[in-house]
């Protein structure tokens, strides 16, 4: 049977015209605790078709990476237990990994934090409402900083909703973050 390329989802074209996977080799590196091979392993298993789609697995072998601090795999992770997708929904695991990727300056994840951050402030969430305008203001900032698509006009939205004060302790915050990164 000839499929159409158009009939194809766009993830799936994109990783199939990558260089072809050797699942073998990738498996040994990922045994002997690779953390690239085990994030591409659940990459693999999140996306995979058919018998290699295994998003409870796909957990495993982002854990496996996110535990050796490997962003994508954290991001990646968090936004499973966002979304109770191969291992239980659980909104605090999930913050607090892509929160450790946002930390390591993950654009992705200082989006999604920045994101949940505006909610709460408007929703009254968790935080206090100013607390919440900040840390949402810091990690938008630090997103759009990057290019990250839709954090540079989030960022803005937050900053009209800000005191001048606020504003000077967000830059304060993100100002810290990006110096300890450079350490």
């Amino acid at each position: 049977m000839v499929t159409s390329m158009d009939q194809i989802p766009w993830y799936r074209r994109i990783f199939s015209s990558a260089r072809e996977f050797d699942l073998k080799a990738t498996q040994a590196k990922a045994d002997r605790g690779d953390p690239e091979a085990q994030f591409a392993l659940g990459l693999k298993c999140g996306i995979g078709q058919g018998t290699l789609l295994d998003l409870v697995q796909a957990a495993q072998w982002y854990r496996k990476a996110a535990e050796q601090n490997h962003p994508l795999a954290q991001l990646n992770l968090g936004l499973m237990y966002a979304k109770g997708e191969g291992v239980p929904l659980d909104d605090a695991e999930a913050v607090g990994w892509i929160r450790k990727a946002a930390q390591q300056g993950d654009a992705g994840a200082q989006f999604n934090l920045g994101i949940r951050h505006q909610r709460a402030s408007i929703w009254g969430l968790q935080l206090e409402v100013p607390e919440s305008k900040i840390e949402a203001y810091k990690w938008l900032r630090l997103a759009a900083a990057q290019g990250y698509r839709g954090s540079a006009e989030a960022h803005e939205r937050v900053t009209l909703e800000m005191t001048r004060e606020e504003v000077v302790e967000g830059n304060r915050r993100a100002a810290e973050l990006v110096a300890g990164l450079a350490v």
